[in-house]
């Protein structure tokens, strides 16, 4: 398949691009800068340069492609208003490409981002295998710029390690190299309609997060108030303090997804999030 991928010289599009070249695709990325599109040619790939908000680019890539994964999105959330309207629009013009084709197009969902879910499963009515695939919050590896690494930043900075409560309450996590996979098998073989769980880890308590963050970062581990979350952890208090187990059950057995790599707590033991 030749497949047309956004933000594909990102954290997970490269580890995605690596994998279906692996498998015998051909990769179409979509980036937006020159250090972008050497990283990808640098894997094999063609790079597409341009930006999520060029609509036509977006339409004409994905008809010329056998199927797209949408993997790029702005995480501004001063603005994630803007953010999820300009997914929206990047939705609609490649399933418009893609529309009375018979082929894929993953998409992946975000917070609040109900209305490109339905914009993708609308052109499931068009001849499009739509899919969505959900990823859990923590997408760990060499590299994460994501949430784990501003709880080690809060922790260094604060002097704690900290953790809400009891801290019972559960993180779910995915390596992104198992992510990778699971954006291949979804391209290839999601039925229309499906929703994809990617989660490996279903929830780790907050707590032992907290700890092997403390141990790494040689700081004390503290229980704090839900009263104090947001000092402590700014913009990801009230994420901190939530429930978010996940079973992936489903999807794997809907795709045969089997997880290999290490999951969170492991890769953290590894000491890699610790060396910057």
């Amino acid at each position: 398949m030749r497949i047309f991928v956004t933000g594909a010289a990102g954290y997970i599009g490269t580890a995605m691009v690596r994998e279906l070249i692996g498998a015998g695709h051909q990769v179409m990325g979509l980036t937006r800068s020159e250090s972008g599109a050497r990283v990808l040619e640098s894997l094999g790939a063609e790079a597409v340069r341009g930006v999520i908000d060029d609509l036509e680019l977006l339409r004409g890539s994905a008809a010329a492609s056998d199927g797209v994964i949408h993997l790029a999105f702005n995480h501004d959330f001063s603005n994630f208003a803007a953010s999820l309207a300009a997914d929206l629009r990047a939705v609609e013009a490649m399933g418009e490409g893609l529309a009375g084709s018979g082929k894929p197009l993953v998409i992946t969902a975000h917070a609040n981002g109900k209305a490109s879910e339905d914009a993708a499963l609308s052109f499931s009515e068009q001849g499009v295998r739509a899919s969505i695939v959900s990823l859990a919050p923590s997408v760990h590896g060499e590299g994460d710029k994501g949430f784990v690494p501003q709880l080690i930043r809060i922790a260094k900075e604060r002097g704690a390690s900290a953790y809400i409560g009891d801290g019972s309450n559960r993180w779910p996590a995915i390596h992104r190299l198992d992510a990778a996979v699971l954006y291949r098998l979804a391209v290839e073989s999601a039925p229309a309609g499906s929703r994809l769980d990617g989660v490996d880890d279903e929830g780790i308590p907050f707590s032992e997060i907290a700890g092997v963050i403390g141990r790494h970062a040689n700081v004390p581990v503290a229980s704090i108030s839900p009263e104090e979350a947001q000092a402590v952890f700014g913009f990801l208090g009230m994420v901190a303090s939530l429930d978010l187990a996940r079973s992936s059950e489903g999807t794997k057995k809907l795709l045969g997804w089997k997880p290999v790599q290490h999951g969170l707590l492991a890769d953290l033991e590894q000491g890699h999030y610790f060396t910057k």
